[in-house]
């Protein structure tokens, strides 16, 4: 398990207690597991921040989509807990590569990849219906960004 270390006053950071940074993604969060949302962390949110969304991607395989979230209040508690994707308190969720909304965990076809986990803190709600893609997420999202946490981790299938 990893422990978040202090971070500089006004840094926004996105930490996970189940993984460090650069670290290796435990298989209870990926595809050969339970395949469930890892649980997040986050401090440092800029002043004016209304709302939070997240976006995570594996850029070795095209920036394909494995998690979309957004509007989460920026006043809440400053993190997620494990499965919050599947949770019925858990955020609006968009479209991932796999076609379903919510969290679809690492699932590498081959080798060791790279996940990055994307918090953008946005002045505005975002006015978006349905499960919307990443890109739809991040072009509403347009023009509202105050800051950008990133968290990256690798897993390799069977790790």
């Amino acid at each position: 398990m990893h422990t978040p270390e202090a971070t500089p006053l006004g840094e926004f950071t996105l930490t996970s207690s189940a993984f460090a940074q650069g670290g290796a993604i435990p298989r209870t969060y990926a595809c050969d597991g339970q395949d469930i949302s890892p649980p997040l962390e986050w401090s440092g949110a800029p002043d004016g921040t209304k709302t939070l969304a997240l976006v995570m991607t594996d850029p070795d395989a095209g920036e394909f989509v494995h998690w979309v979230f957004f509007n989460v209040d920026a006043t809440a508690s400053g993190g997620i807990p494990t499965g919050f994707s599947d949770s019925p308190d858990g955020p609006t969720q968009g479209k991932n590569s796999f076609g379903k909304a919510g969290y679809g965990g690492p699932c590498p076809p081959s080798g060791t990849h790279h996940y990055l986990f994307r918090l953008l803190a946005l002045d505005t709600s975002l006015e978006l219906t349905g499960a919307p893609s990443a890109s739809q997420v991040l072009g509403a999202a347009d023009g509202h960004i105050l800051g950008e946490a990133k968290l990256t981790a690798t897993y390799r299938k069977g790790g």
